[in-house]
């Protein structure tokens, strides 16, 4: 894989997660991605990296499983012949609803996929980067995590739990020229807000001081900053992406 830096990020297929990918290899660091579903989809992720002339792979695993986690960052290891500089944790889902109505399962799928997923695969780059002593670490977390949401009391829950981990984590890291922060995306033009209604979209946009939603580029930038040298002396912080959002 030559003498690039590599980048392993969760849920690469689609929405940001693409388009952190795309942005990383534009930086010229080699791209290693999961998909749990939606092989076509990651194909193309991997072809949109391979442009920028670094080496990309697609890897099947669901982070919600621990053993699987294991199973993904030891292949990506393979892959890249011991490196892994940056890890984004961005896989995530949604299952709405009010939680008079919210199933058991609906509340532990997310927890399962938003939080667990995060601590697993931090977990297992936490070893290497030690060992390293260097390491770039940015969790997706959300606007909702931070402000809450009516409706959502499960995504919520697990994104304020990133929120948490991420803070806990950089100071377990830092001796280690760790750096470990997290990005919180308000309203962005993905898959997962397009089944929305107008008049919901309408709403929220409203909220929103730039009068706008954002784009999955506007967290791909983010994310390569955090991932830059140009950032080595913060940690441990959340940065919102919102267009103002949760001011």
């Amino acid at each position: 894989m030559e003498n690039r830096k590599t980048a392993v990020v969760t849920g690469g297929s689609r929405g940001i997660g693409r388009a952190i990918c795309v942005r990383l290899a534009k930086m010229g660091m080699n791209i290693i991605f999961n998909y749990n579903s939606g092989e076509e989809a990651a194909q193309e992720t991997v072809a949109l990296c391979r442009d920028h002339g670094v080496d990309a792979y697609a890897v099947h695993a669901d982070v919600s499983d621990s053993a699987a986690c294991a199973g993904f960052v030891a292949e990506a290891l393979k892959l890249s012949g011991g490196r892994m500089e940056v890890l984004v944790n961005n896989a995530g889902i949604t299952r709405d609803g009010l939680i008079m109505r919210m199933s058991d399962e609906d509340f532990e799928k997310v927890i399962d996929v938003n939080l667990k997923g995060c601590f697993y695969m931090s977990r297992e780059a936490a070893r290497i980067m030690m060992k390293q002593r260097y390491g770039k670490i940015i969790n997706i977390s959300s606007v909702v995590g931070v402000m809450g949401n009516a409706g959502q009391t499960n995504y919520a829950a697990s994104k304020a739990g990133v929120i948490g981990l991420t803070k806990s984590l950089a100071k377990e890291l830092a001796s280690r020229k760790i750096n470990v922060n997290a990005i919180a995306p308000g309203m962005i033009e993905t898959d997962m807000t397009s089944v929305l209604s107008a008049a919901v979209k309408e709403k929220m946009t409203e909220a929103i001081p730039f009068k706008a939603a954002g784009k999955a580029e506007d967290i791909a930038n983010a994310v390569a900053f955090l991932a830059s040298e140009e950032s080595c002396y913060i940690t441990g912080q959340v940065l919102c992406v919102d267009g103002g959002m949760v001011i």
